[in-house]
């Protein structure tokens, strides 16, 4: 809240250079500021009494919205990458998908590792589990399990995270 829309009696004030000015009648720290074409605004609304501080409450927000944009702007979005494996797969297709997981997992994405079953194949669910073990076990020293691998559906799921360093 800013200026006319604070509803306190009185309130701490805190003045534009950050000292500590004591408590005042709202009228009085209103005035202050305006004297100082500046803005009265409530830093701290949930004390007894209220702090406010006087500030260019427009300079305020341009610099907050600089310092939300720099940070957007310096976060890693992590996406989660899928790559499919078939419970009959060939060992120079099984390495050209491995290839891609330690890529993803380098890149520092996650990766959901999946075995799709297809008509009877999903009787023998312990092929797909041996499948996605091999992974896990040639991508230990990049990742960490987050979630071991589980039927789901037709599909055996397991998802990797890459370590922290």
């Amino acid at each position: 809240m800013i200026n006319d829309e604070i509803r306190a009696k009185e309130v701490r004030l805190v003045g534009a250079e950050g000292e500590q000015i004591g408590i005042k009648p709202i009228r009085e720290a209103l005035q202050m500021a305006m004297d100082l074409n500046l803005d009265l605004v409530n830093v701290a609304p949930t004390a007894k009494p209220p702090v406010c501080r006087i500030m260019d409450y427009g300079k305020f927000r341009y610099e907050q919205q600089k310092k939300e944009k720099e940070a957007r702007k310096n976060q890693k979005v992590v996406d989660v990458k899928e790559v499919w494996f078939r419970a009959n797969i060939e060992e120079h297709d099984y390495q050209t998908k491995l290839r891609n997981v330690i890529k993803f997992l380098k890149d520092g994405d996650k990766v959901k590792c999946s075995v799709r079953f297809r008509g009877r194949e999903i009787t023998h669910a312990d092929i797909g589990k041996k499948i996605l073990e091999r992974v896990k076990d040639e991508v230990a020293e990049i990742s960490s399990i987050e979630r071991i691998p589980k039927l789901e559906g037709r599909s055996m799921i397991m998802i990797l995270a890459p370590k922290s360093n």
